[in-house]
Parts: structure tokens; C-alpha cells; sequence
């Protein structure tokens, strides 16, 4: 075998590694209220609290935002959804599903690369919790195991939604962006 090919082989093994190792499951916490996670998780209440409010204060910018309050309840359930702060351009009301829950890093390992989280039920899911891009993380509160790509930060929502199904076959509409 020529040189250049062998050298091709052993980088591309090692790319796949390193790709594998990138996406090594990680211990996450999963509560629907701090009192859980004191209970469920053995963490400090203060630890909660803080992880909590993260959670709360990211909401806001990582939740499916939709223009109608009807198109969101169909992806979340009846009476599940809020109004957003953010407004449309065009002035109009913006609406988000209701935060159900929190995602944080177990701090078993000590360096938890998990961020923390809203969590929401989907309509046609409602046995799992979900991160704000749609990626399923688990059916019941307590210590979890996730894939890194689920642990880590959900993007930013700057535009609204279609109806469709929460992440399934929602279709991003650019002409319905809003400003923070």
C-alpha cells in the first residue's frame, strides 16, 4: 500500500474517533421544579435555585415562538402556551410554549459540559421532555444520560414557526423574524 493511502486511512480513523468521543453521553438532571431536584437529584438548593433560573431566564430565547396562539397549542397542548415578550416586526403578538421543565449538568463528574435549559412536552409526545430544538431527553425526572449534541446550548428562536408539529414539520418563516 502506497504511503499517501495509509496516511489517508489512519486520519481518516482518527476523525471518526474523535467524532464519537465528541458525542459521548453525558449525566444530566431533569426536574419540573427545584423541590425535585433537591429530592430526585441530591443537589443543594441552591444549586436548583440558580440552575433554575438559568433555565427560566433562557426560555424566553430558546422557545418555539409562533405568530398564532392556535398554532402553537396544536405542537403543545391546549392552554400549554404564552405569550412571548418578543413582538413581531410588524407589531403582532408572538406566542411560546410553556417551560415544563429544566435540564441541568449532574456535577457528578465534577466539569459538566451540559447546558443548562428549558425543557418542553410536545403535543404528539407528551411522554418525553424536549429541549428547545426538539431533541427528546426523557421520559421522567431525575438523572439522565444524553448525547452531548442534546447537553449542549439550544439555539436562539429569531423567527416564528408554522404550524406543523414541533420540529417534525414546522418550517421556519424568515418574512416573520422579531427584534429582542
Amino acid at each position: 500500500m502506497k504511503r499517501s493511502k495509509s496516511v489517508k486511512l489512519l486520519v481518516m480513523g482518527a476523525g471518526a474517533l474523535a467524532l464519537t468521543a465528541c458525542d459521548e453521553p453525558q449525566d444530566v438532571g431533569v426536574f419540573e421544579s427545584i423541590e425535585q431536584c433537591v429530592s430526585l437529584g441530591g443537589f443543594e438548593q441552591t444549586l436548583c435555585e440558580d440552575n433554575f433560573k438559568t433555565a427560566a431566564s433562557e426560555h424566553i430565547n430558546v422557545a418555539p415562538k409562533y405568530t398564532s396562539a392556535t398554532d402553537c397549542e396544536a405542537d403543545f397542548g391546549v392552554a400549554q402556551c404564552e405569550t412571548a415578550p418578543q413582538k413581531t416586526t410588524s407589531g403582532g403578538s408572538v406566542f411560546m410554549p410553556m417551560m415544563m421543565g429544566y435540564m441541568m449538568g449532574s456535577m457528578l463528574g465534577g466539569n459538566s459540559r451540559v447546558a443548562t435549559q428549558p425543557l418542553y412536552r410536545s403535543a404528539d409526545d407528551k411522554a418525553n421532555f424536549r429541549t428547545g430544538d426538539n431533541s427528546k431527553v426523557a421520559g421522567k425526572p431525575g438523572i439522565s444520560k444524553v448525547p452531548a449534541s442534546v447537553a449542549k446550548a439550544p439555539t436562539r428562536k429569531t423567527s416564528t414557526v408554522r404550524r406543523g408539529g414541533f420540529g417534525k414539520t414546522a418550517a421556519r418563516t424568515s418574512a416573520r423574524s422579531f427584534g429582542g
